[in-house]
C-alpha cells in the first residue's frame, strides 16, 4: 500500500474492515502519534496538546514504553488514549503472522504493567499487515486503525511548511491524523503541530481522542 497524503476512497473501500476515518456531525478529528514514547520530543508533545486543550491518541511501540515508562504515564496521566504498534516495529509484509501476534501481545504486556483496561486499539507499522494478521488480531477484538490523512513528518525529503500543508488542505471532520513522537520526524513535527493546533481551534475544530 503506497502512502497517499489523503487516503483514496477506493482503498477505504478495498478494506473496509479498517478504520480509516470517523464521520462526525460535531466537527470531531482525531490526531494521532506513532513511535514514542521517546524523550523529549513526547513530552513536547503533550505540552503542545495542553496548549490547545486538545486530546489525542498515541501508538506506541513497546520496546520504548519498556525504556521510557515515566513518559508513557505522562501520557496517560494527561488524558490521552493508547493504542498499541508492535513491540519492535515490524513491518507486518516481511513477518511471519506467529511472530507478528507473539510481537503484539509483547506490547501489550506493557499496557498490562501500568494496570490500563484491554487497550483495543491497533495501528500496523508502515500500515503493512497481513490478511492473516490482521484477522487474528480482529478476532481478539482489535480495531484496525489506519488513516484519513498521513502529514509525512518522518520524510525528511520534505520541508516542514509541506508537513503542515498536507494536513490544513486535507482535514475535514472525521479526519484520522498521523503524525510521529520520534526523532526522525522531530524537525517537521515541531514546525507542523503548533500551527495545525492553532489552525484547528481557528476553524472550530475539536481534537479528540479515539475510544
Amino acid at each position: 500500500m503506497s502512502f497517499w497524503v489523503k487516503t483514496n476512497r477506493w482503498v477505504k473501500a478495498i478494506f473496509p474492515n479498517y478504520v480509516w476515518d470517523i464521520p462526525n456531525e460535531e466537527r470531531q478529528v482525531f490526531l494521532t502519534f506513532d513511535d514514542g514514547p521517546t524523550p523529549e520530543i513526547t513530552e513536547w508533545v503533550l505540552d503542545q496538546l495542553q496548549q490547545y486543550n486538545a486530546k489525542a491518541t498515541f501508538f506506541c511501540i513497546g520496546n520504548n514504553m519498556e525504556k521510557h515508562p515515566e513518559i508513557f504515564k505522562k501520557t496517560i496521566e494527561a488524558g490521552h488514549a493508547v493504542g498499541n504498534h508492535t513491540f519492535h516495529h515490524l513491518k507486518g509484509w516481511k513477518t511471519a503472522k506467529a511472530t507478528y501476534i507473539e510481537d503484539v501481545a509483547r506490547c501489550d504486556s506493557q499496557f498490562t504493567q501500568h494496570l490500563l483496561p484491554a487497550v483495543k486499539l491497533f495501528r500496523p507499522p508502515y500500515g503493512k499487515i497481513k490478511p492473516s494478521q490482521s484477522r487474528f488480531l480482529r478476532r481478539m477484538g482489535y480495531h484496525i486503525i489506519m488513516w484519513d490523512i498521513i502529514s509525512m513528518d518522518f520524510d525528511q525529503t520534505i520541508t516542514p511548511e509541506k508537513c503542515l500543508e498536507n494536513v490544513l488542505k486535507n482535514v475535514t471532520p472525521g479526519s484520522i491524523v498521523v503524525f510521529h513522537d520520534s526523532v526522525k520526524a522531530e524537525r517537521n513535527l515541531r514546525y507542523a503541530l503548533p500551527k495545525t493546533l492553532a489552525f484547528l481551534k481557528e476553524k472550530g475544530f475539536v481534537c479528540e481522542k479515539m475510544e
